[in-house]
């Protein structure tokens, strides 16, 4: 029986904790890119694994001997009144003492264990943040730096969780404390009723033994409730994460096909943006991209470039003003509908960690092999992988942390030549690669970009001069825009940028 009742509860246990990580997966993918912006990985990482995994021990420990605890006290208060009702009420009359006592400690407990996980997140941030930025902190010589940084974020680890244990085991010694009390008064007054002849000296006895059974329980439904305030802690960790707000509810509607020669028209009508209220990024902007042309945006860092495409993209949604594809104003139709039809080459290239083939399909998964390979020689990535142990089926490590930073760009741009977007976002795309294979991915981009509306975001004036109009963008308004000799004729900011 003990063990059937362990084996449900145990199965109770782990289907909640794995439909609550199934709720945290998908919260997650329903989060904009605003609340991961204010937030380091690691701290949202430890809240997704390190949170849900001690709340699932919290349980596991707790709910099975809660159980059956709380059956013994209830039995054993059922055989204590059958012997002495009088003798009973002195045993439960120190219990409201004892869940005070117990509600004091878990209450100064609760405050340390919540110290104690966001002190983890925090070093776990730290942690995730150092490994992956490992190359540059050895290069700098900031390694002691970091194990000072380590030190001190562990130390804030120790001291909140050693409080909090510390409380914990308090909760112990006091419950039994208080027990004791009670079971001295049974024996006093047992006692003198067994001399009165109130009771007889076998039930006393008894009687005694019940107190024991009955205290014992208690104390560990006591440890049991101040021990749950780790998991409680977690908890609220969890279902902040939960209760965070998310992206505007999608729409349910899909852009409509058209003509890919007369699709991909482009409008910016008097979008205001900005990521903190009162602090605009995007002043009243205005602009349109007709279909099959090239939109290259320059301007000093903190322009709004980057801003303006994120906005198409949908990845923030504008505080006012419109965006239009075709005419359709994209808020009206669902963000996947969207998506499919641009291509992006980041400015941040990622590679997961895969083969070279997976990442380049990772572009349009269903696409067959020979349009992988395809991809690949329009983004001249066919020019290298064969230098590579395994070719095509390489492994790249995480980050693509084991190639150069041209090939995984080049291969981003692959993955974008392989999705035939209708529209095409090429976000400081060969600034990281030498002049020669920069060459070399122009004339590739020229290709892919016909009949294909096409924005280029770049610091590099080298990569937009064949632009159909150049905006020149800062603080994010317009302040020129025009053709490559437009603008030189006119030696304004644009100007002034190619003198520099």
């Amino acid at each position: 029986l003990v063990w059937l009742q362990a084996r449900l509860l145990n199965v109770v246990v782990q289907r909640t904790i794995m439909a609550l990580r199934s709720d945290v997966e998908n919260k997650v993918h329903r989060l904009p890119l605003r609340y991961f912006d204010s937030r380091q990985r690691g701290e949202v990482l430890s809240r997704v694994t390190n949170d849900v995994d001690n709340l699932q021990q919290s349980l596991a420990m707790s709910i099975t001997q809660l159980l059956s605890s709380v059956l013994t006290v209830v039995a054993v208060l059922v055989m204590m009144l059958t012997i002495s009702p009088l003798l009973t009420l002195l045993t439960v009359v120190t219990v409201p003492l004892s869940l005070w006592v117990t509600r004091s400690i878990a209450r100064r407990s609760r405050t340390l264990f919540i110290a104690q996980w966001t002190n983890t997140g925090r070093l776990n941030a730290h942690i995730e943040e150092t490994y992956s930025g490992f190359t540059v902190v050895k290069t700098f010589g900031h390694r002691a730096h970091a194990e000072d940084q380590f030190r001190e974020l562990n130390d804030d680890v120790y001291r909140a969780s050693f409080g909090a244990q510390f409380l914990s085991g308090l909760v112990s010694p006091a419950t039994i404390f208080i027990g004791n009390i009670s079971y001295v008064a049974v024996a006093v007054i047992g006692g003198l009723q067994v001399a009165t002849g109130q009771i007889t000296l076998g039930s006393i006895q008894a009687f005694i033994q019940y107190v024991r059974q009955f205290n014992q329980p208690l104390t560990q439904i006591a440890g049991m409730y101040n021990t749950m305030q780790s998991g409680i802690a977690s908890a609220e960790r969890v279902f902040d994460l939960l209760d965070a707000e998310e992206e505007e509810p999608d729409r349910s509607a899909v852009l409509p096909a058209g003509d890919d020669r007369r699709s991909g028209r482009v409008e910016f009508d008097r979008v205001w943006f900005g990521y903190q209220p009162g602090a605009p990024v995007i002043e009243e902007l205005s602009l349109v991209a007709e279909p099959g042309t090239t939109v290259a945006i320059v301007g000093p860092t903190g322009a709004g470039k980057t801003t303006l495409v994120n906005l198409l993209m949908r990845f923030y949604e504008v505080d006012s003003g419109r965006i239009l594809l075709d005419g359709v104003d994209i808020t009206s139709v669902s963000r996947t509908s969207l998506r499919s039809r641009i291509g992006m080459v980041l400015q941040d290239t990622w590679l997961f960690a895969g083969t070279v083939h997976e990442n380049i399909a990772y572009g349009r998964p269903d696409a067959d092999h020979d349009e992988v390979i395809e991809a690949a020689k329009a983004a001249y990535v066919d020019r290298f992988v064969h230098t590579m142990p395994d070719g095509y089926e390489t492994l790249i490590n995480d980050g693509g942390t084991n190639i150069s930073a041209g090939e995984k760009q080049l291969i981003t741009i692959a993955r974008a030549v392989l999705a035939r977007p209708q529209l095409l976002i090429l976000d400081e795309a060969t600034s990281s690669v030498d002049t020669r294979t920069e060459v070399l991915i122009q004339h590739a981009m020229a290709q892919l970009r016909r009949d294909r509306t096409s924005f280029i975001i770049a610091h590099r004036l080298s990569t937009i001069r064949d632009a159909d109009v150049i905006l020149v963008m800062e603080a994010g308004k317009i302040v020129e825009r025009g053709t490559h000799s437009e603008l030189l004729a006119r030696r304004g900011e644009y100007w002034s940028m190619t003198q520099a």
